[in-house]
């Protein structure tokens, strides 16, 4: 299951985040460091569904919107010379780098500072670059006590790439950061921190999550942080709104899609005044803003930054089924690019190692191990016994 992982400072909105996409219970408080342990959940990613394409209908999806499971990943928050053992994030930056791509979580109101403190007009953009310096430097504790024999090394993006394997930096793109800043074995201008900046945001795909965006004087410092970091996306958000949204609706006092412009208002009457309040302010943000964040942050890494899509694997090609009966049971991302027999081994090792063909369920027709997968493809495994 693909895998994804918050970062950001103590007290900017990181377990609330959590909370709203996964409904897990976790400790949210005002003060650093209230996770002291990593937690780790479920979050769903959305996608148009294939079943009315196809004409059939599943129980997976509400509205034709599917729900597609992704591991989330939320770990103390990073301080400045965290590198160095100062606060706790440090200690679980290991679990943070196995994940294929980063939310960074930041305080868009600027009522924290980098080190979770209250604060008054604190500009977040600096949190940004504390956030990408820790991460950096953090790495570079991995490399630099081996640098010289890796620079002895025959093959430099080969051995690289080993050393952080564990981590999930392959060697192409370990070799590709390489050659654009001309990095390897004799390059005496090597500046390996400038290196290792950029295979992390070449292997390691980030979104800032712009969170508190419904605190007054957000909006300026949102345009900062876009200015200052162009090439990440930086998104509106408040957690506080979607979480609040998702327990309004599971009491059913609305109905709420996550990742909706709008909602609506199912029992009027059991809400007092200041629930009524609360629905309209938010309300007015969804309007304002098209969503609370949340789901536009998780799809636009998964779909836009890990370039991936979504397909169905199915044993009834007609039906469209598992062998249970069940319609449309399982939505897999897998990345563009990948081919049918990736997909078999994303099912079941033995699928890819017996793999015999794929049989595309809009057509009838076989495919190749090789044939290229696209979005909401719908293919049945045929494999050996």
């Amino acid at each position: 299951m693909l895998e994804l992982a918050l970062v950001g400072a103590p007290n900017s909105g990181k377990s609330t985040f959590f909370k709203a996409a996964t409904l897990k219970d976790v400790k949210i408080a005002p003060y650093p460091f209230t996770t002291l342990e990593p937690n780790e959940g479920l979050a769903y990613v959305t996608a148009k569904c294939v079943c009315a394409e196809l004409g059939t209908k599943c129980i997976h999806c509400i509205d034709n919107v599917r729900f597609v499971p992704v591991k989330l990943w939320d770990v103390a928050g990073l301080v400045p010379e965290a590198h160095l053992g100062k606060g706790r994030g440090n200690e679980f930056l290991t679990d943070v780098m196995k994940a294929s791509g980063f939310i960074q979580i930041v305080d868009a109101s600027g009522r924290t500072d980098s080190e979770g403190n209250p604060s008054q007009e604190f500009d977040p953009s600096k949190t940004v670059g504390m956030l990408e310096k820790e991460l950096d430097y953090w790495l570079l504790s991995l490399i630099k006590k081996d640098w010289r024999a890796i620079q002895q090394d025959a093959d430099f993006s080969k051995t690289i790439a080993a050393r952080l394997s564990g981590l999930g930096f392959s060697e192409g793109v370990v070799k590709r950061t390489a050659e654009k800043l001309g990095a390897g074995k004799g390059s005496e201008d090597l500046l390996l921190l400038d290196f290792l900046s950029a295979l992390r945001k070449q292997a390691k795909p980030a979104v800032i999550a712009a969170n508190k965006c419904d605190v007054r004087g957000a909006r300026s410092n949102l345009e900062k942080m876009r200015s200052e970091f162009s090439e990440y996306p930086a998104i509106p958000t408040s957690a506080e709104i979607e979480l609040a949204l998702k327990e309004a609706s599971k009491e059913e006092m609305i109905e709420y899609t996550p990742g909706n412009s709008s909602i609506k208002i199912i029992s009027e009457d059991k809400m007092n005044q200041k629930q009524k309040f609360a629905v309209s302010f938010m309300s007015e943000f969804l309007k304002e803003h098209g969503s609370t964040g949340v789901q536009q942050c998780l799809n636009t890494l998964v779909f836009e930054l890990l370039d991936m899509i979504v397909v169905y694997p199915v044993a009834d090609v007609h039906k469209f089924t598992d062998k249970h009966g069940n319609v449309l049971p399982d939505a897999y991302l897998m990345k563009k690019g990948s081919t049918a027999l990736d997909l078999a081994f994303a099912i079941h090792q033995d699928f890819g190692h017996k793999f015999i063909a794929a049989v595309d369920a809009r057509t009838g027709r076989n495919v190749s191990a090789n044939y290229v997968l696209q979005n909401n493809d719908v293919l049945s495994i045929k494999s050996g016994k």
